[in-house]
C-alpha cells in the first residue's frame, strides 16, 4: 500500500515538473523524461503490482500529450477525428444526393417542355387543315355545301388522330388505322347524302326517300360506332399525358355526334314512302 501512495505522489511530481520544465527549458530533452516515467513504470512492472502499471501507463499518455502540446502539435482525440471523417463523408452524400435531384428535375422539365412544344404543332397543323376545309367548301355548290358541312367535323377529327400518332405513343398505329377506316367511312357516307339531298322532289314525292341509300348509310354507322368503342379502349391503353388523352377524346365525342345525325337522316329517308308507298300500305291493311 505504501509503494502505491509513494509510486501516485512520483507521478504526479513529474507530471508537475514536467510543466515547468516546457515552459522554462524548451531545449530539454523529452525523451528524456519520457525514459524517467517509463522507468517508473517499469519498476511497477517488476513489483508486480497491476494497478501501478496501468496508472504508469495513464502517466507515460500524459506527458506524451504534454510534450506534443508544448511542440505546437495540434491533437485530437480519435473518436473526434472518426466523427470528422463520418460528417465529411456524410456531407459528399447529400451533396451527391442534392446533384442527382437536380440533374433529374432538369431532364423532367426538358421532357415536359418538348413534350409541350409537339403538342402545340399538333394543334397548329389541326388548325391549318381546318382552314384548308373552310376553302374547299367555297368551291362547292350549295348541295355539297350542306352535306360536307355536316361531315366537315369528322374530316378534321380523323386528321386530327393522324396527327396525333407521335403523341400517343404505343397505340399510334392502332389509331391511325381506325382513322383511315373512317375516313373511307366518311366518303361512302357523304356520296349516300348527297344522293339523299339531291333526290328529285317529285320523286320523293310518290315514291319516298333513297332506301338504299339509307341502308348504306346504316350500315357504315354501324362499323363507326365499333371503331368509336376500339378508340375508347385504346384511349385507356394510352400511356400519355391528360392533355393528350382529352384532345382523343374530343375526336372521338365529334365522331360521335356525326354517326347520331347519321342515324337519324337514314330513319327519316326510309319513313319517308311517298305516296306509292302509303296506298301500298293501306291495300296491305285492307286485305289483311
Amino acid at each position: 500500500m505504501k509503494k502505491i501512495i509513494i509510486f501516485s505522489l512520483a507521478s504526479s511530481l513529474i507530471l508537475f515538473l514536467s510543466s515547468f520544465v516546457f515552459a522554462e527549458c524548451p531545449c530539454s530533452s523529452n525523451s528524456d523524461i519520457i525514459n524517467i516515467v517509463n522507468a517508473q513504470v517499469q519498476g511497477g512492472q517488476g513489483n508486480g503490482n497491476q494497478g501501478q502499471q496501468e496508472q504508469g501507463n495513464s502517466t507515460v499518455n500524459n506527458v506524451n500529450f504534454q510534450i506534443q502540446q508544448n511542440q505546437g502539435v495540434s491533437v485530437q482525440p480519435q473518436n473526434q477525428q472518426g466523427q470528422g471523417a463520418s460528417q465529411s463523408q456524410q456531407i459528399q452524400t447529400e451533396q451527391q444526393v442534392q446533384n442527382q435531384g437536380e440533374e433529374s428535375q432538369l431532364m423532367v422539365n426538358q421532357q415536359q417542355r418538348i413534350k409541350a412544344e409537339k403538342i402545340n404543332e399538333v394543334k397548329n397543323r389541326i388548325q391549318q387543315k381546318e382552314q384548308e376545309i373552310n376553302q374547299e367548301m367555297q368551291s362547292l355548290g350549295e348541295v355539297e355545301q350542306k352535306v360536307y358541312r355536316n361531315q366537315n367535323q369528322v374530316r378534321l377529327a380523323v386528321h386530327s388522330l393522324l396527327e396525333m400518332k407521335d403523341l400517343i405513343g404505343g397505340i399510334g398505329p392502332q389509331v391511325s388505322q381506325i382513322a383511315q377506316d373512317f375516313n373511307n367511312s366518311i366518303q361512302s357516307t357523304i356520296r349516300a347524302e348527297e344522293r339523299i339531298q339531291k333526290r328529285n322532289p317529285v320523286v320523293r314525292f310518290f315514291a319516298g326517300g333513297d332506301t338504299e341509300a339509307a341502308k348504306e348509310i346504316e350500315q357504315e354507322v354501324i362499323h363507326n360506332r365499333e371503331r368509336i368503342q376500339q378508340l375508347q379502349q385504346l384511349k385507356e391503353q394510352c400511356d400519355c399525358d391528360e392533355e393528350v388523352k382529352n384532345m382523343l377524346q374530343e375526336q372521338i365525342q365529334k365522331i360521335e355526334q356525326e354517326q347520331t345525325r347519321l342515324q337519324q337522316i337514314a330513319q327519316d329517308e326510309k319513313q319517308n314512302r311517298g305516296v306509292f308507298g302509303k296506298v301500298a300500305n293501306w291495300f296491305g291493311k285492307l286485305f289483311q
